[in-house]
């Protein structure tokens, strides 16, 4: 073409680079092509109108989908849209492979993008190239595929901010992976840095700066657009006041996309280049997708996080701190949330001074009182009314009320609460216990509440039966009976809610035998036995993490341990050195005849053990007989006491009940249609030696077997 001769027309020259001419309107839903365009898709050559089915059927599908995004991407960066697209035939085999490039937009109006660009052939690159790095089909394309799935998977996996930060700091992107990150953040109007990889330590203190500043990360986060620049030419020309910052990174290349979560631009992220990249449609495809799973990530991150410190807060401020200085014994508590939602849940215990003795924290210490204690629920409001309730029971405890009172004037408390707002009425399990230190009686009364348990000196486990009453906030006019117990040298009592119990699809029978058996077995302290109770149920620390046993923890756990020092008890103490002893007592009154059968369980216990079975069945048998001759035959309540002590020659089990009665019981030989009279002779065919001793006020009946047969009371023979 000489000089001066007019330009020839676009569509010649079009033709002659044997390129075509597309336009695609996607609220219409029709795509028209020229000649050229119509034979590059198959069809013959000459100019038609199309619609989108028959457009979708000459291409791979998957390249349809990919039109799509990068489309969308291409309209929010304000960028051209290119994209490899294979062409197939009728038996869906590639006939040919394309390159399409438009410059598209969205009609607000019509709600629909509108493109026009054009279509050339291109020949297929060969895989592993730096050509066909570059394409969107080949082995590329499921590279990124795959590496957007391990992406996606790593970051939804991530539980907090630094772990987020950590596996993007590992993504290894095919084709082209940055060697330095940054996560850029949004605090009171200034671009903070959250975190960054592959900068030396100081270098995120540059990157606190004012919205407004002439910085890539700062545009980013003020227009919601991300920012390609491919060369330092490119960061010095656009950016010349802030260039100094990056320059001594000796970077080619960098990419700063939007962090974008809910429709709100939180922040930033930085993909540093150590050599020089294009930045195509795919790869800012695949840096666009990354930016918004990260941000979907540090949002999720962020959110659990606040959470986390909430509750965390919440339960530290309603949990008492346990310190030392209680004379003669010790405290040791456990608290371990739910495993779901916010873990918070209506799980506490408290330690309570009394009046008339000092705090139980500071040394001299007298009464005090244990309280543990389990709301409904384990949400927010569960936690709310148990925070009321520990604070009405201490306001109660500290003005010197009766446990029974105590827990009267808590269930009308909470049953108040509930009367206000009917649909959130909740109720409280609840057992108070009051303590002497001096002497080891506890005063308990319960509501509701899993029954204590006593480890002895010798690391025989009771379970102490205690009356109780209905669960706090369900009758405001319930009565809470007390039961007295008395907690000898180098034993421990555990109360605890029922989630130490049941976790783990246990229920009171078998989560009960699966504490007896750590509770014998176990040889540290009182701290680690602490420790021990809640591992067999929580989990290790490997249950924290994803997998099938992440929902162990389906309810909340508290437990407090009280331990009186002496030999046994694991607390670093020890009392004056005596023959061990176990030793139980019950109280079994007339109006509650079915305490007979809590006796003889008791005494079973006691004995577990015992060497001849034999031995234990008559132990068992007289006592059942002694206390229905009490109930039958006075009408004064019973008191049993059972000891289990070892004098050196061999164990001797000695139980005695005592009663208020002055009528001496007196053996009898009963004929045989007698219905009464075979107590005592039982009692002398059966016990190696038995007695009545006559009290002040009552008797006392009283019986001993020896494990060890011609052993008695200092190698004497039995009487």
């Amino acid at each position: 073409m000489r000089t001066g001769e007019p330009l020839p027309a676009l569509g010649d020259v079009l033709a002659t680079l044997d390129t075509g001419v597309w336009h695609w309107d996607t609220a219409a839903g029709l795509v028209t092509v020229d000649a050229v365009a119509a034979r590059l898709l198959g069809l013959p050559a000459q100019e038609v109108t199309l619609t989108e089915a028959q457009v979708r059927a000459r291409l791979h599908p998957v390249d349809w989908n990919e039109i799509t995004g990068v489309v969308q991407l291409a309209v929010a960066e304000g960028t051209l849209a290119e994209v490899r697209i294979r062409i197939m035939d009728e038996q869906n085999r590639v006939v040919r492979v394309v390159r399409s490039r438009s410059k598209p937009s969205f009609d607000h109006a019509r709600k629909g993008y509108l493109l026009t660009g054009s279509l050339q052939e291109v020949a297929e690159p060969t895989p592993g190239t730096p050509a066909g790095r570059s394409a969107v089909t080949g082995d590329w394309r499921r590279s990124r595929e795959a590496f957007l799935l391990d992406a996606g998977r790593a970051l939804a996996e991530a539980r907090s901010t630094q772990e987020v930060l950590r596996v993007a700091a590992n993504l290894s992107m095919p084709g082209f992976s940055p060697d330095g990150l940054a996560v850029f953040g949004v605090e009171g109007g200034q671009l903070t840095i959250i975190g960054h990889h592959g900068h030396e330590p100081g270098a995120d203190n540059p990157f606190y700066m004012p919205l407004d500043t002439d910085y890539p990360a700062a545009e980013v986060v003020r227009t919601g657009r991300a920012v390609y620049l491919s060369s330092p030419e490119e960061y010095r020309n656009r950016y010349p006041l802030t260039w100094p910052l990056a320059q001594r990174f000796g970077r080619r290349s960098w990419a700063f996309l939007p962090l974008t979560s809910s429709g709100r631009t939180m922040g930033a992220w930085l993909a540093a280049f150590a050599y020089p990249v294009a930045f195509t449609p795919d790869e800012r495809s695949v840096l666009t997708t990354v930016a918004r799973m990260l941000a979907q990530a540090l949002s999720r991150a962020g959110t659990a996080e606040s959470e986390r410190a909430l509750t965390d807060g919440l339960q530290r401020s309603m949990m008492p701190k346990l310190g030392p200085g209680i004379p003669g014994m010790s405290v040791t508590a456990r608290y371990v949330p739910t495993g779901g939602g916010l873990q918070v849940g209506g799980d506490w215990y408290d330690v309570i001074p009394l009046p008339g003795g000092t705090s139980p924290t500071r040394p001299g210490g007298g009464r005090f009182a244990l309280v543990i204690g389990d709301v409904q629920g384990h949400d927010v409001r569960a936690a709310g009314l148990m925070g009321q309730l520990r604070i009405a029971l201490r306001a109660y405890a500290s003005e010197g009320h009766r446990p029974d009172a105590v827990l009267s004037r808590a269930s009308r408390f909470l049953h108040g609460i509930g009367e206000a707002d009917p649909a959130e009425l909740r109720f409280a399990t609840c057992l108070y216990a009051e303590v002497d230190p001096d002497s080891g009686v506890l005063e308990v009364a319960r509501a509701g509440h899993p029954d204590p348990v006593i480890r002895m000196a010798d690391a025989t486990v009771l379970t102490r039966p205690t009356a109780g009453g209905l669960p706090l906030g369900i009758d405001p006019d319930a009565d809470y009976p007390t039961t007295r117990l008395i907690l000898e040298s180098g034993e421990t009592l555990m109360i605890c809610t029922d989630g130490l119990i049941e976790t783990g699809g246990h229920d009171l029978d078998t989560g009960w035998r699966r504490l007896r058996a750590i509770l014998e077995e176990h040889k540290g302290n009182q701290e680690e036995l602490a420790d021990a109770l809640v591992q067999a149920v929580h989990g290790p620390s490997s249950h924290h993490t994803t997998g099938p046993l992440i929902d162990r923890r389906e309810d909340d756990i508290a437990v407090l341990l009280l331990s009186r020092q002496g030999d046994g008890c694991g607390c670093g103490a020890r009392d004056t050195v005596r023959p061990p002893v176990r030793r139980t007592m019950l109280t079994v009154a007339q109006a509650e005849p079915e305490q007979v059968a809590v006796a003889r369980h008791q005494l079973r216990q006691l004995l577990h053990d015992w060497s001849s079975p034999d031995q234990v069945d008559s132990a068992v048998l007289l006592l059942s007989e002694i206390l229905t001759n009490v109930l039958v035959h006075t009408d004064a309540d019973a008191l049993l006491l059972a000891e289990v002590s070892d004098g050196g020659d061999g164990r001797r089990i000695r139980v005695e009940v005592t009663d208020a009665g002055d009528d001496l019981p007196h053996l009898r030989r009963p004929g045989e249609l007698a219905s009464s009279g075979r107590g005592l002779v039982l009692v002398e065919l059966l016990a190696h030696t038995w007695g009545v001793d006559p009290r002040g006020k009552g008797k006392s009946i009283w019986y001993e077997l020896y494990e060890k047969d011609g052993a008695g009371p200092d190698g004497a023979p039995p009487v």
